[in-house]
């Protein structure tokens, strides 16, 4: 059935929710529940959270426990295992990347560009998908694409504390370390941090 095209333009828009604290769990399972219900015109959302402390594991990742008191919970993601706490910018993007046409390589390209240009700093690594700089990680990311539709997204270290990440191998690397946008002099918080991410994905993927 062809859409109508004023359905199909607003279908086009990307809203931007600013979520607040949430919890892992819950969060996942809102975005499964958006994605599952969502059809050929629903605009695509950005959600901008933080989260408790948790650890999380990719849905291909080796169970494992960690030492302490911070909770290690299953995702669908890809990747492997990291950690969210607060003062980490979340950007989660629920895109319908088969109706605008990206390929997932280019949308993980887009993800980690939009960390790049909102910090002014930072490469790739092949191989390791992310934002680094000094060959430290500053930006974790990990989506699931079901039915060509994303979910899942982007973590931004802002200003926390990273000593959790000390308990794990971030991403399944072992010694890589971690930073965070406060080491290169940020001083914003996250919650502007993660809405300038959004801003600027929000700009990449409407010039696709």
């Amino acid at each position: 059935m062809e859409i109508e095209p004023k359905v199909q333009e607003a279908a086009q828009r990307i809203g931007i929710r600013p979520l607040g604290s949430m919890g892992y769990a819950p969060a996942l399972e809102a975005m499964r529940a958006f994605t599952r219900q969502r059809d050929e015109s629903t605009p695509d959302e950005l959600w901008l959270v933080e989260h408790p402390p948790v650890y999380t594991l990719g849905q291909g990742a080796p169970a494992r426990e960690v030492a302490g008191t911070i909770p290690v919970l299953r995702s669908d993601r890809g990747g492997d295992i990291t950690y969210h706490g607060p003062g980490q910018a979340v950007v989660y993007a629920l895109v319908d990347l088969a109706r605008r046409g990206i390929k997932v390589k280019r949308f993980v390209w887009l993800l980690e560009q939009a960390a790049i240009d909102v910090l002014g700093a930072g490469e790739r690594r092949p191989g390791a998908p992310g934002v680094y700089v000094g060959g430290a990680k500053i930006a974790a990311l990990g989506i699931r694409v079901s039915r060509g539709r994303a979910y899942h997204g982007l973590a931004l270290n802002v200003d926390m504390d990273l000593s959790p990440f000390a308990a794990i191998h971030p991403c399944g690397f072992p010694g890589l370390r971690v930073v965070q946008a406060r080491d290169l002099g940020v001083r914003d918080p996250a919650s502007t941090l993660a809405r300038r991410l959004a801003q600027t994905l929000v700009r990449l993927i409407e010039h696709e």
